[in-house]
C-alpha cells in the first residue's frame, strides 16, 4: 500500500476511534420503570395536576354554539422525602417549580348533542420551567337530562411536555460542593417531562336553580417518559425513564350560574397514588390533592 494511502488510511482510522470514544462517552441509563418506582410516582404526581377535568356536566350547547373559559390548580409543594426520586429514590430533585397549573379551554357544540373541547396550557416560563405544547382535547355528549339530574361522559386525551432545569437546577450548577452538588452537575439542565394521556370519564350532576353539585370518575391511561439532559462530571447525560401505567382519578365540586352566560365553578380533584421510597422500602400512600377553579363564558346562540 502506498505511503499517502496508508496515512489516509491510519488518519480515518483515529478519526473513526475518537468518535466511537465520543459515543460512549454518553451517559444512557435508560428504564422502563414500574408503578411504583419514586420516578414514576413523580411523573403521574406532576401529569394528574394538568388532568382535564369536566368541571361538571358536558355544557348543552346547540351545534356550533361556543363558550370559553379559563382554570387555575393547585400544584401542592412537596417536601424533601418526597422530592428524594431519582435514582430510585436516591437523589434529591428540583419539583417544586409552580404553585398553580392554568389553562385555556374552549367548547363548541356538535350535532347530535355532542360537545369538543380543547385546552392548552400557555407557554409561560416560571422558576426555569415552560411547558411545550401541552394541548388536551375531549369530545363527550348527555347521556340523561331529567328534572335536575345529569349524567355525562367523555372520552379525554392530552399530549404536551415541560422542559425544565429538574436534574440540575441552577442553583447548584458548577458548584465544587459535594453537599450541595453531590451529583456533579456542571451546568443547568434542560430535562424534558412528557405527560400524555387518553381515556375517559363521566360525571354525574344535580342542578338546582343557579347551583349545579357534580362528581366526578374517569381513568387515564398515562405515557410518561422523561428525557435527562445534563452535564454531570463533564459527561453529557441523555438518559429516558418510561413509565405507562393506569390512572383513575375522582373530582367533586360546586358551580353556579351568573348573569349574561357567565358560570363559575370549584372543585378538588384526587389522584390516588402509592410509592415505593427507600431506605425501608415500604409502600406509601402518597396521592395528588389539587384545588382547581374555573370562569366561563358562553356566547349567546343566534
Amino acid at each position: 500500500m502506498p505511503a499517502p494511502i496508508r496515512l489516509c488510511f491510519v488518519l480515518a482510522c483515529l478519526a473513526w476511534s475518537s468518535s466511537a470514544l465520543a459515543q460512549d462517552e454518553v451517559i444512557r441509563n435508560d428504564e422502563n420503570l414500574t408503578e411504583s418506582r419514586p420516578e414514576a410516582w413523580a411523573m403521574r404526581y406532576y401529569t394528574g395536576t394538568t388532568l382535564m377535568t369536566p368541571f361538571g356536566t358536558e355544557p348543552a350547547l346547540a351545534p356550533w354554539q361556543m363558550q370559553v373559559g379559563a382554570e387555575l390548580g393547585s400544584v401542592p409543594r412537596l417536601d424533601d422525602t418526597q422530592r428524594r426520586v431519582g435514582f430510585d429514590g436516591i437523589k434529591l430533585e428540583d419539583l417544586n417549580k409552580s404553585p398553580v397549573v392554568g389553562r385555556l379551554r374552549g367548547w363548541i357544540g356538535l350535532p347530535w348533542g355532542f360537545v369538543a373541547e380543547l385546552g392548552i396550557v400557555p407557554p409561560v416560563s416560571l422558576n426555569g420551567t415552560k411547558p411545550r405544547d401541552l394541548y388536551s382535547a375531549a369530545i363527550g355528549r348527555r347521556l340523561i337530562d331529567s328534572n335536575g339530574f345529569i349524567v355525562s361522559a367523555r372520552v379525554v386525551g392530552q399530549h404536551g411536555a415541560a422542559v425544565g432545569d429538574i436534574t440540575c437546577p441552577e442553583d447548584i450548577a458548577g458548584l465544587q460542593d459535594p453537599v450541595r452538588n453531590p451529583f456533579g452537575c456542571d451546568s443547568k439542565s434542560s430535562d424534558t417531562l412528557w405527560m400524555n394521556y387518553y381515556g375517559f370519564d363521566g360525571t354525574a350532576a344535580l342542578v338546582t336553580g343557579p347551583w349545579t353539585l357534580h362528581g366526578t370518575v374517569g381513568l387515564v391511561r398515562m405515557e410518561n417518559e422523561v428525557q435527562v439532559n445534563a452535564q454531570t462530571y463533564g459527561l453529557p447525560d441523555r438518559s429516558r425513564l418510561v413509565a405507562q401505567h393506569d390512572q383513575p382519578y375522582l373530582a367533586a365540586g360546586v358551580g353556579r350560574d351568573f348573569w349574561h352566560g357567565w358560570h363559575a365553578a370549584a372543585e378538588v380533584l384526587y389522584v390516588p397514588l402509592t410509592v415505593l421510597r427507600v431506605p425501608d422500602g415500604s409502600s406509601d400512600n402518597d396521592s395528588l390533592v389539587s384545588f382547581r377553579l374555573q370562569l366561563v363564558y358562553r356566547f349567546a346562540h343566534d
